[in-house]
C-alpha cells in the first residue's frame, strides 16, 4: 500500500507515528497525499513549536511541504513531553484547514454580511473606539482576550489599553479558568505561579489530585506520573473527585466528595495534622505567617448571579492570625463532622492526613478547574497550599502544590504579561503607584497615564456591555457566546447601539453576535511565544502563510492604535517587531525573580523555566541550590513576599456551602467540563474529522441507578432543566465518566448544545471566577 492509499484508509497517523494532515475535505487530504507520495518524512522541512491546545506546553515538530503543514510529531528534544503527544496533538495540522476558515474582514449588513478591506475595518474600529472615548470616557471601551493569545498579542493589548486608551477594561478568558489560582498564589506568596516544575512527576512519591481528571485533561503529564509508578511501585495516586473518571482507574485511593465540600475536607485533613502533631514546626517558625479574612457568608455572598444583580465588588480585609488561632479554628473540623458535610468516610480523611504528614515521602498536590471554578476557589487554593506549608513539603523536588492550566499561554500571557483587569506585567498591579510608574517608564509615556482603578472583570465586563455602559468591545481568540455562564444574560441583537468586534479563525456563536469579524492567523501561520504551566517560555517561528487575508492578532491591535495616533507605543520596524517587542516586555521581569530568557535564548532552546539568570533556568523557585535569588545554603526563602516579611502566608479559611444545592424541584447536581477529544468550546477540534467522529455531540452522563429510576438507557434523550434554562441531550450510562447517584455531567464543547445556558453565574469572592462545577438541575425523559 502506498502512502496515498494508507492516508485514505487511516486518515490519521502514518506507520511511523507521525500525524498526517486530515480534515473533512477528503479531496484536500488526497491532494496532499499525492504530493507526498513516494517521499519520506525526512524530506519535509521540520521546525519546533509548542502545541496549540492546553497549558501542558508539549513540544511538537511541525512538518511543512510546499507551504502547508502536512505532519506533526512529538518533539523528543522537548523536556515537557519527550516525544509523546495526546490524541489532539497528533491531529494538530487539521485544525488549520477546515473548509470554513475566515479569510476576509466582514461587516454586518442588515441580516447579512459584506466583505470589506483591512483598511476599512481598521479605520472603523479606530473610529468606534475614539467616538466612545470622546463621548463617555475610558470606561466605555473594553477588550476581552485569551489565554490562547501569544505573549505578543497580550503585550500589545495591555500596552494599547493602559498606555494609550488609559483604560483597564482589559480581561482575558483566563478569568474563567485560572484566576483563582492567581489569587491563591498572590495571597500566599505575593507572586504568581507554581514553585515546582514537571520534574516533580518523577521525583514525587504521592500525587493527590484535587478534582483533576489528568488522564483526559493533561494526559501527557499523567503519563509521566504513571511511568514513575510503573518503575517505583510505592508511588501512590489519590483521586479526589465528584465522579469517577479515567483517572480513577489508575488511582490507589478514590475519595468521592459531595460537590462543593472540598473546603471542609481540606480543613478536616488539617485538623488531623494538628491533632497528630504532624506539622513541621521548625519550617513554620522560619518561613510562615498566618492570615485570615472576611468569613461572614452574608457579607461575602456568591457574586452577581441572577437576572437582577449587575456587579460584584467584594473586597477581602486580611488580618494577622497565628498558628494557635488556626488550631482553635480547626477544632470542630473533626473527621466525623467533615464526613457529614463531604460524604467522605472518616477513615479516608485520616488516610489523607497520613499521606500529607509522612515526612519521608514527597507529596505533590495537583488541581485545575475543579478547584478554580468555585465560589470559594481562592480559599480552596489557599487550603491546598496550607497543607504543604504546614508540613514543610514545598520548594523541593517532588514536594509542591502545583496548579495546572487549561490554555497554552494562560500563564505566559494572561498571568505573566498581565492582561487581567488589575494587573501589569511581572506581578505588578495597577493599584500600586510604583508599579504604574515603572510601566510608564518602560513605555516612555507621561506619568499618570496608567489609571489606578482596576477595570471590569469578565462577568462585569459583559454585563456592562449589555446594559450599554461599555459601548465598544473587541474579542480576540476566544468564544464567550459559548463559554460565559448563564448565557441568557448576554444575548444581543446586532442593532442594540453597541459595537462588537471579533477576531477568530472560524465562524462561531461569538462571530455571529459580532458587528465586525476579522480573520486571524493561527499557530504557525505567525511567529509566537507561549508560557506553560511550569513557567516554561517557548518560542516558535512563522512557518506558513495564513489563508486569505488573515493577520495575527497583535498586528491588528497595533494597526488600530496607529490609526488613533498611538503609534509611538509600537515604535518597531513594521516587518521586524517581534524580538524588540519581547525584549521591551522582558525588561519588566529582570532583577525581580521573574526574569525571562532572552529572545535569542528562546530561539535556540525548547523553552526555559523562569527565572533565567546568567543563562540558566530555575527548576524550583524559592529553593536553596536551585533559585539564584535564594542566598540561604538550605531550605526555602519566599523572597517575593515583601509584605509578609519574606515569608509565605498560611490562610485560615472556613467551609461555606455552594451557592445552589439540589432541592425538591431540581434534585440533581450538574457539573460541566472537558473531555479528551475536544478542547474548550470545540471551535478547532470539532473541525478535525477524527476528533469529531470520536465525540460528535455533547451528552449527559447519568448514574446507572438514576437512569433506571428515570426509565432511561444510553442513547435515550433526556431534558435538563435549571432555574436558568432547558437543554435536551443524549444520555450516557456507564460511559467513560461515572457520576454518583444524584449527579450528572455535561461537556461544554458543543456549540449546538449550549450547556452554559443552564449554568450558574455565581463567582469566587476574590478572583471573580465563576463556578461551572455545581448547580441544581432537574433530569427528565425527553
Amino acid at each position: 500500500m502506498n502512502r496515498r492509499d494508507l492516508l485514505q484508509v487511516l486518515g490519521a497517523t502514518t506507520a511511523t507515528g507521525v500525524a498526517a494532515f486530515s480534515c473533512g475535505d477528503r479531496d484536500e487530504a488526497t491532494r496532499i497525499a499525492d504530493r507526498r507520495d513516494g517521499r519520506s518524512d525526512v524530506d519535509l522541512e521540520w521546525k519546533k513549536a509548542p502545541c496549540r491546545y492546553c497549558g501542558t506546553g508539549c513540544g511538537v515538530e511541525v512538518g511543512v511541504d510546499e507551504g502547508r503543514v502536512v505532519a506533526v510529531r512529538g518533539d523528543e528534544a522537548s523536556p515537557v513531553n519527550r516525544g509523546l503527544l495526546c490524541v489532539k496533538g497528533y491531529h494538530l495540522p487539521a485544525f488549520l484547514y477546515g473548509e470554513d476558515r475566515l479569510l476576509y474582514p466582514r461587516l454586518r449588513d442588515g441580516d447579512g454580511w459584506k466583505r470589506i478591506s483591512w483598511d476599512q475595518a481598521l479605520d472603523l474600529i479606530a473610529s468606534k473606539y475614539q467616538e466612545a472615548l470622546d463621548s463617555d470616557g475610558p470606561e466605555s471601551v473594553a477588550m476581552y482576550g485569551s489565554g490562547q493569545w501569544t505573549v505578543f498579542d497580550g503585550y500589545a493589548a495591555t500596552k494599547w489599553f493602559r498606555g494609550g486608551l488609559r483604560s483597564n477594561n482589559l480581561d482575558p478568558n483566563a478569568r474563567l479558568c485560572m484566576a483563582s489560582a492567581v489569587t491563591g498564589f498572590m495571597t500566599q506568596f505575593q507572586s504568581d505561579e507554581p514553585m515546582g516544575c514537571y520534574d516533580d512527576f518523577e521525583a514525587g512519591d504521592d500525587f493527590v489530585l484535587w478534582g483533576n481528571n489528568m488522564a483526559e485533561m493533561h494526559p501527557v503529564l499523567f503519563s509521566r506520573i504513571l511511568e514513575n509508578k510503573r518503575t517505583n511501585p510505592g508511588v501512590r495516586i489519590i483521586d479526589i473527585g465528584t465522579r469517577r473518571t479515567p483517572t480513577t482507574d489508575y488511582a490507589d485511593l478514590y475519595v468521592e466528595i459531595v460537590p462543593g465540600s472540598d473546603l471542609a475536607l481540606a480543613n478536616g485533613i488539617l485538623h488531623v495534622l494538628f491533632r497528630d502533631r504532624k506539622l513541621d514546626r521548625a519550617f513554620i517558625e522560619e518561613n510562615v505567617i498566618f492570615k485570615r479574612g472576611v468569613e461572614d457568608l452574608d457579607e461575602i455572598g456568591w457574586g452577581c448571579y441572577g437576572d437582577q444583580a449587575e456587579s460584584y465588588g467584594f473586597q477581602d480585609r486580611p488580618q494577622d492570625a497565628s498558628l494557635e488561632e488556626m488550631r482553635r479554628f480547626l477544632d470542630h473540623y473533626t473527621p466525623e463532622h467533615v464526613s457529614e458535610i463531604s460524604g467522605v468516610p472518616p477513615a479516608q480523611i485520616e488516610a489523607l492526613a497520613q499521606i500529607y504528614g509522612e515526612r519521608d515521602r514527597g507529596t505533590v498536590s495537583l488541581w485545575c478547574m475543579g478547584v478554580n471554578q468555585h465560589t470559594r476557589g481562592t480559599w480552596m487554593n489557599n487550603l491546598i497550599t496550607d497543607l504543604h506549608l504546614l508540613t514543610g513539603k514545598i520548594g523541593r523536588p517532588g514536594a509542591n502544590p502545583f496548579s495546572l492550566t487549561g490554555q497554552p499561554s494562560a500563564c505566559g500571557t494572561a498571568r505573566e504579561v498581565g492582561t487581567l483587569a488589575n494587573r501589569l506585567p511581572a506581578d505588578m498591579v495597577v493599584t500600586n503607584e510604583a508599579h504604574r510608574a515603572r510601566a510608564e517608564e518602560i513605555w516612555e509615556i507621561e506619568s499618570g497615564t496608567v489609571p489606578p482603578k482596576p477595570g471590569y472583570h469578565t462577568l462585569d465586563m459583559f454585563r456592562a456591555f449589555m446594559r450599554g455602559d461599555v459601548k465598544v468591545m473587541w474579542v480576540q481568540t476566544t468564544n464567550p457566546w459559548v463559554t460565559i455562564p448563564n448565557l441568557h444574560r448576554i444575548e444581543r441583537k446586532p442593532d442594540d447601539g453597541r459595537f462588537l468586534v471579533v477576531s477568530d479563525i472560524y465562524p462561531t456563536p461569538t462571530t455571529e453576535a459580532a458587528d465586525l469579524v476579522l480573520p486571524a492567523a493561527a499557530w504557525v501561520e505567525r511567529e509566537g511565544v507561549f508560557g506553560n504551566s511550569e513557567r516554561r517560555t517557548q518560542q516558535w517561528e512563522k512557518m506558513i502563510e495564513p489563508p486569505g487575508e488573515a493577520r495575527e492578532d497583535a498586528w491588528q491591535i497595533m494597526e488600530v492604535a496607529k490609526r488613533m495616533g498611538m503609534g509611538h507605543l509600537f515604535p518597531w520596524p513594521e516587518n521586524d517587531w517581534h524580538e524588540p517587542m519581547f525584549e521591551e516586555y522582558r525588561r519588566f521581569t529582570l532583577g525581580i525573580g521573574k526574569d525571562l530568557a532572552s529572545y535569542q535564548q528562546l530561539r535556540e532552546t525548547r523553552g526555559m523555566l523562569w527565572p533565567v539568570v546568567d543563562g540558566k533556568e530555575t527548576r524550583y523557585r524559592y529553593a536553596a541550590g536551585h533559585d539564584p535569588y535564594v542566598k540561604k545554603s538550605e531550605g526555602v526563602h519566599f523572597y517575593k513576599a515583601k509584605g509578609y516579611g519574606e515569608r509565605a502566608a498560611c490562610w485560615i479559611r472556613p467551609y461555606h456551602p455552594p451557592a445552589e444545592v439540589p432541592d425538591g424541584d431540581y434534585p440533581f447536581w450538574l457539573s460541566t467540563g472537558r473531555i479528551l477529544e475536544h478542547w474548550h468550546s470545540g471551535s478547532m477540534t470539532r473541525r478535525v474529522k477524527q476528533l469529531h467522529q470520536a465525540a460528535p455531540e455533547a451528552y449527559v452522563e447519568i448514574n446507572r441507578a438514576d437512569a433506571q429510576q428515570l426509565g432511561v438507557k444510553s442513547g435515550d434523550r433526556v431534558q435538563l432543566t435549571t432555574r436558568r434554562g432547558k437543554l435536551e441531550l443524549t444520555a450516557r450510562v456507564d460511559g467513560r465518566g461515572k457520576p454518583p447517584r444524584g449527579s450528572v455531567f455535561v461537556p461544554f464543547f458543543d456549540e449546538h448544545r449550549l450547556i452554559n445556558r443552564l449554568t450558574l453565574d455565581a463567582m469566587d469572592n476574590i478572583s471573580k471566577e465563576p463556578d461551572y462545577k455545581k448547580c441544581a438541575v432537574r433530569v427528565e425523559r425527553a
